[in-house]
This record gives structure tokens, C-alpha cells and sequence, in this order.
């Protein structure tokens, strides 16, 4: 049957009335209507970090509905949790007295960064600085104001005329941005957005040295320089937040605050970019639920639990073990490319070639790997995402590896003959190494199983 939910980021033609419905979960694992279980390789959209079911997560809840759900918090109003919650952030911020606005989600982050950076330079008596410059491949939420940002134009197009002072330069290569910034003219130009390591658009990590040329460039030319974090914020990377030692002037984050048990995403703000703000006059900008109570309790218990149980450690050593469980798939002839070296972000990506004359490809292996107990989602750029809770074990990492060789093969991959896939996946783990991410050492051959199938 049917039902009138209107999907995100679904061919509704195909969707309607064929749901998987998810109805619980715990840990690392979610179980359908029908009884069957799966391991959730996404953590159901990047966010959650310390696993499904946890009781104390819904009890914080509970005890702050039980209070006061939630309470405006505009003007001098504000909720206890809230402050609380403000203080915690501004002690993890990976900027000096930062100032945290909290939003509704990771687009309505970045929507507030967006006004906050051209009015930053408004009230500094410099409103002509309104461009703002991001990157292709990048992804910045959906709202109108990330869909101009976004560096994918499957995202923006169809949708008419976007913000035209939005501007875009290759991902990888920094003397782009600076050709960029001096073309348009730094008085021009308000803020760089980059995600340290771009996530929905394919799980691409930032070349050796990038980050910081990168940073330096903006810092050389007095833009700002927004890290989106969105996505690996809150320990995904094996860092607290992958853009520790740059000094951004904002940060983006949402999803792992809560671990997605309440919407809620929080801009920490270098406090030389608040004081103009806070030196007196009303910013009318702002949310129904900017700090909603409930959820910051949440955010509270879910940051206890990463602490207490030692999950950005535990994220940075399960990278070895994700590299491992992966790098066989690159024997198949499907398989373009392997990216891992990242904490718990990982991608599988299929020879675009195919995809060309065999668009349902893909589609065929992640329908395979449900079939074998394993939910993941393709990505704009025809990969596989892989970016499972931070509590998955060692096992389970193995067991996500192993169904996709097998979903792999059952859609029609072959498999090449290699006398050792890991040792043709060790530039590419050396190269993250360099770029700040990721690790080798003889752990790594350790860990590796034998070969998934025959």
C-alpha cells in the first residue's frame, strides 16, 4: 500500500509503499518490521555516533520534558540545559572564547554562517565582502543557502536562480582558492566554507598539506575560514573535531551533538568574530528551537557517553580496522577506488565507466547488501558510503566488508587476480597520513582478514 510520506532524496515513483521500515535498534544494529536486522554501515545519516538504543539518552530526554520540554530562548530568556550545554562546547571548540548560536540542524547551520559571515563584515563597515567561496564536490545542507554552496550540481540544479555571489574553486588544489580570492578581490570576498573531509559528496580527503594552505591563504587575506563539520564533528574523524590546529573562525556541527536522538546543531564562533555582535545591538536572526531544551539535554548525555567510554579514541584506532576490512574490494573491476583514512569514514567507489552504461548498478549492490544484512546508501559521485557507529566492532567492520565483496560479486564484479591488495592500498593510506588523517603501521597487515570470498 501506499502512504502519503513524501521522502527526502527518493525517486518516489519507485519508493511509495516499498519501505524498509526501521521499527528499533541497538548498537551497531536496526531491526525492520518484519523482524529482520541489519547492520547500520551509515549510522543512519553520518549522526549516529554512540549507538542505537541507549537508554540514557532517552532518559535525559524524559527528564527534561518532565520539567520544561523546551522554552524560547530569544531575548534574556534561556533554559538551564542550554547554558549548560553552551559552556560544554565552548570548552571543545578548536578556536579561542568561542560563542556557540545553536540551530535546528546542520543546514540551518549553514544558513546562519552564511548571514553571520556578511554581516560580520556589515557591521566592521565593510558590507561590499558578501561573496562567499566553497568547493566542488562540497555539500552544505539543503536549505537555499547551501544549495548555492553546494559543489555538486545535481544539488542546485532545477531550482532557478541561486545566491549569485557564491563562488566556486577546486577541491583539492589550494592555489585555486588563492587565484580565487585574488581575482574577485579579498575586499570582496566574506568566508570560506570547507568541510576538512567531504562527506556526502563521496568521502574524499584533503590532500597532503591542503588544510593548511588552505587556512593560511584565507588568514593571509583576512577572510574567514568556515570548517563544516557537520559531518565529523563530535569525534567522527578520530578528533573531537577534524579541524583542531587550524583556528577556524566557525564551525559547523549537528548531527553526532545528539547522536540524531533530538535535531539540534550548534556554530561555534571564534569570539574576535562574536565581539562585533555582542558589543551591543540586536542580530535579528535566530530559530523557534535555537537551544531547545530537550535537546540539549540530550546533546549533554550524548557528550558524557563519548567521554566516558573513550569513543574518539576507540574512532581513531577502528580506522585501521575499517582499511583493512575494505581495501580487498579494490581486486574487484567494479571498484574504482577505496577511501578510508579518516576515523570511521569510508567509501567504495565504482569505476565510473560502468556506471556510464550501467546506471542501476549500483543500486544492484546496495539492494545485494541488505540481502546479506548490511545497510549503506550510494553518494552523489556513485560510491558506497561507509560511516558506521563509533561503537561497531572489530567484527562487525569485518562482516560490512565481507557482504559488500559478496554483494559485489553477486551483481555481476569481477575479481582480479592480485598477489596483495593491502600492499597496492598502502600509497593511498600513506598519502592520507601526510594530509593529518589516518595511521600505518604493522597493525594494519595485522588486522586484515583473508581475502572475502574465493
Amino acid at each position: 500500500m501506499s502512504h502519503p510520506f513524501w521522502h527526502p532524496f527518493a525517486d518516489m515513483a519507485l519508493v511509495a509503499g516499498r519501505e524498509l521500515v526501521i521499527v528499533s535498534g541497538h548498537g551497531s544494529t536496526v531491526v525492520a518490521e518484519d523482524g529482520r536486522e541489519f547492520l547500520d554501515a551509515t549510522a543512519g545519516l553520518w549522526f549516529c555516533s554512540v549507538g542505537h538504543g541507549r537508554d540514557e539518552l532517552a532518559e535525559a530526554a524524559a527528564r527534561q520534558m518532565r520539567a520544561i520540554a523546551s522554552y524560547s530562548n530569544f531575548g534574556d530568556l534561556a533554559t538551564r540545559s542550554t547554558l549548560d550545554l553552551a559552556e560544554r562546547l565552548a570548552g571543545l571548540a578548536p578556536m579561542a572564547d568561542a560563542k556557540v548560536f545553536f540551530t535546528s540542524g546542520g543546514s540551518d547551520a549553514v544558513d546562519t554562517a552564511v548571514k553571520l559571515a556578511r554581516r560580520y563584515w556589515s557591521l566592521l563597515g565593510q558590507p561590499d565582502r558578501s561573496v562567499i567561496v566553497t568547493r566542488n564536490r562540497s555539500y552544505h545542507g539543503m536549505h537555499l543557502a547551501g544549495t548555492s554552496l553546494a559543489g555538486i550540481d545535481a544539488y542546485r540544479e532545477g531550482h532557478g536562480p541561486l545566491d549569485p555571489q557564491v563562488a566556486h574553486v577546486a577541491w583539492d588544489d589550494p592555489a585555486d582558492l588563492v587565484a580565487r580570492l585574488d581575482g574577485l578581490g579579498p575586499e570582496r570576498v566574506a568566508a570560506f566554507f570547507c568541510e576538512p573531509v567531504i562527506g556526502a559528496g563521496g568521502v574524499y580527503l584533503p590532500p597532503p598539506g591542503y588544510l593548511e594552505a588552505v587556512r593560511q591563504a584565507c588568514r593571509e587575506r583576512d577572510v574567514l575560514f568556515i570548517a563544516d563539520e557537520v559531518i565529523t564533528g563530535y569525534g567522527r574523524t578520530g578528533r573531537m573535531f577534524a579541524s583542531e590546529g587550524l583556528e577556524p573562525d566557525l564551525v559547523l556541527t549537528a548531527k553526532g551533538l545528539t547522536s540524531g536522538y533530538l535535531p539540534m546543531g550548534a556554530v561555534l564562533v571564534a569570539g574576535r568574530v562574536a565581539e562585533p555582535f555582542w558589543a551591543g545591538g540586536v542580530w535579528r536572526h535566530g530559530y523557534t528551537y535555537s537551544g531547545h531544551a530537550s535537546a540539549a539535554a540530550v546533546a549533554l548525555a550524548n557528550l558524557d557517553i563519548i567521554d566516558r567510554e573513550g569513543l574518539v579514541r576507540r574512532v581513531a584506532d577502528a580506522q585501521l580496522t575499517l582499511t583493512a576490512a575494505l581495501a580487498p574490494l579494490r581486486a574487484h573491476d567494479w571498484v574504482a577506488q577505496v577511501r578510508t583514512g579518516a576515523g570511521l569514514l569510508g567509501a567504495v567507489q565504482l569505476e565510473p565507466a560502468l556506471l556510464a552504461v550501467d546506471p542501476a548498478a549500483l543500486g544492484r549492490v546496495v539492494s545485494g547488501l541488505r540481502e546479506r544484512g548490511v545497510i549503506t546508501r550510494p553518494l552523489v559521485d556513485g560510491s558506497l558510503q561507509v560511516s558506521p557507529p563509533f561503537v561497531t566492532t572489530r567484527e562487525e567492520l569485518h562482516r560490512i566488508g565481507a557482504a559488500m565483496d559478496e554483494a559485489l560479486s553477486a551483481a555481476g564484479s569481477l575479481r582480479s587476480v592480485k598477489a596483495d591488495p593491502l600492499i597496492d592500498f598502502l600509497p593511498d593510506i600513506t598519502s592520507d597520513e601526510a594530509g593529518g588523517f589516518g595511521s600505518t603501521d604493522a597493525r594494519l597487515r595485522a588486522d586484515v582478514p583473508p581475502h572475502h570470498g574465493s
